[in-house]
């Protein structure tokens, strides 16, 4: 049965700590490049990076902020995210990061879960923050960034709005002691509270201690093979683990170089990696799609790109990328935020079409069991992923405030993943189905149960049901369709039920498709049949957005 290869990580587990990799690197790769914001300008070294880093972390510590303290950044894409990050690491304080998208009762929920006093913002989202002031009691103070500024200490503030919450310009923070803090940290400690999609209930943050986060990213840094001589570009998100722990960090582990942008373009691709000298990058869900349908560029060859990690990698565009853009090995695996990566591709392997790849059996083993009893099923027959670690630290600590979910993912000793799978006779594994009614949609992972929330709260709405699609574009992962029935006596306006979503809710999730209907077909106990209506799917009667050309 093929497994991927054993291998020895580049630190050894008791130094699976981020301040312990970047004090390391900051002396035996001091004037290497490490972070670029973009393609001009000069580099950030990896001496210059830990002096700033050092700066920021005695600054936090002079507001207050200790270990084990959790602070939220509610950031766009900058060059700041990823110093305030590493600094909060320094002093043993805990990064939690909150998509710039989030906004409402989205942002309330996960300010509340991190249960932090301290939030860093830009002046551009301070009035999301400002409107959920009164629903997050534990918020005490919020530092004002302004990305790319010369950050004084005396920086004039805006008049924010907030009516409790303390406003302090993010330059306070710039200490001018450049020294490493030496905050005794153990890799046990807590280094991150990422959030990812409920399947029944809000999004769930999920506690990766600093020996799961440098796991993972070490398993990105074998993935694709870094060294010091590569350079990694992404403008995905960075509050994505995508961005952190599998670009960013593993560059930092490899001692390579990074460049950073503040978000994804499709059109400029092969500009960014032509300008960036990249050798590396990765894609997600539909951004290959997008890509291969972007103009015609003269620098579609003219770059050093030599492996992408594609997650998952449509093999029907494959080809089609490779004569466009230049020959390129492409990576996949497959894993999840409190999981790390359990499947991996070897390098050089043949993977046949569609397979995520073979078990980590180094560190992992893994079950495909029914997912109404846990008992395994027969070889070569689908069942629910069920994942357990063998190394001590490389999964999550489990669920910030909500034992209960974490009790019921890891029940019967084994992680419930919610991922429907098969294995073929040689060892390679294939994602089939969710089990769960979570739905990715370009990336992003959405849960229904969040959407149903907003949509069940329009007036004209008695009740919903939410199920991902297929999209239009290759590897476009999901759709959101709702199907919904009026309130009795109400006529349920499709557009204003869009508007109603958009103002209340991040932009990827807001439905595309609607489809008005009589009744929802349920279970004897009373539960939507959600199989029935993805198997229903977009009829000739489904109302469509983007048909009506609306964003």
């Amino acid at each position: 049965m093929l497994t991927y290869p054993h291998f020895e990580p580049h630190f050894p587990p008791d130094q699976w700590v981020l301040p312990r990799v970047l004090e390391a690197q900051a002396i035996n790769r001091a004037d290497r490049p490490f972070l670029s914001w973009t393609d001009s300008g000069k580099p950030l070294t990896y001496a210059e990076t830990n002096r700033i880093v050092n700066r920021l972390a005695h600054g936090l510590a002079g507001q207050g902020v200790g270990k084990g303290d959790r602070v939220v950044l509610y950031l766009p894409n900058c060059l700041e995210f990823v110093l305030a990050w590493f600094a909060l690491t320094k002093i043993g304080a805990v990064e939690v990061p909150v998509g710039d998208i989030q906004l409402g009762a989205f942002l309330q929920h996960q300010l509340n879960v991190a249960d932090s006093k301290v939030i860093v913002t830009t002046a551009d989202l301070l009035p999301r923050v400002a409107e959920v002031e009164d629903g997050v009691p534990k918020l005490e103070t919020c530092f004002l960034l302004e990305p790319g500024a010369a950050h004084r200490a005396d920086a004039p503030l805006p008049d924010p709005g907030l009516k409790r919450v303390a406003l302090k310009p993010f330059g306070v923070l710039f200490s001018d002691n450049e020294s490493n803090p030496d905050v005794a940290l153990l890799p046990t400690d807590m280094a991150a509270v990422l959030y990812t999609s409920g399947t029944t209930g809000w999004s769930k943050g999920v506690m990766m201690p600093h020996s799961q986060f440098y796991f993972f990213a070490e398993e990105e840094a074998r993935l694709v093979g870094l060294t010091e001589e590569d350079v990694y570009f992404t403008g995905f998100p960075f509050f994505h683990g995508n961005a952190q722990f599998l670009t960013i960090y593993p560059t930092m582990i490899a001692g390579g170089h990074v460049v950073l942008y503040q978000r994804f373009s499709a059109s400029d691709f092969s500009g960014r990696a032509k300008r960036s000298g990249a050798t590396v990058t990765n894609l997600l869900g539909a951004t290959m799609s997008f890509i291969c349908a972007a103009p015609p560029s003269p620098d579609d060859k003219a770059h050093r790109l030599r492996r992408i990690y594609a997650a998952p990698l449509a093999f029907d565009l494959a080809d089609e990328f490779r004569a466009r853009f230049g020959e390129m090995a492409f990576m996949d695996g497959f894993g999840q935020t409190e999981i790390s990566n359990v499947f991996m591709t070897p390098q050089g392997a043949k993977r046949p079409e569609g397979a995520s790849g073979v078990l980590v059996d180094q560190f992992f083993e893994v079950m495909l069991a029914d997912p109404e009893t846990d008992l395994p099923v027969p070889e070569g027959e689908i069942g629910e992923l069920l994942v357990r670690h063998k190394v001590p630290g490389i999964i999550s600590a489990g669920y910030l405030g909500m034992p209960e979910k974490t009790v019921e993912t890891w029940r019967n000793l084994w992680f419930h993943t919610g991922d429907a799978m098969r294995r073929d006779a040689e060892g390679w594994y294939y994602f089939v189905d969710r089990v769960k009614d979570a739905l990715r949609r370009r990336g992003e992972n959405i849960s229904s149960f969040e959407v149903e929330s907003v949509v069940r709260s329009h007036p004209a709405v008695e009740e919903c049901a939410v199920v991902g699609v297929k999209a239009d574009e290759r590897a476009g992962e999901d759709e959101v369709m709702v199907f919904v029935i009026p309130a009795g006596g109400a006529t349920c306006d499709c557009p204003d039920l869009v508007r109603w979503c958009q103002d209340r809710m991040p932009g990827h999730m807001v439905p595309r498709y609607i489809e008005i209907v009589d009744d929802l077909p349920k279970t004897p106990s009373e539960k939507i049949k959600k199989k029935d209506l993805r198997e229903r799917g977009v009829t000739a009667t489904t109302w469509d957005r983007m048909a009506q050309g609306a964003a």
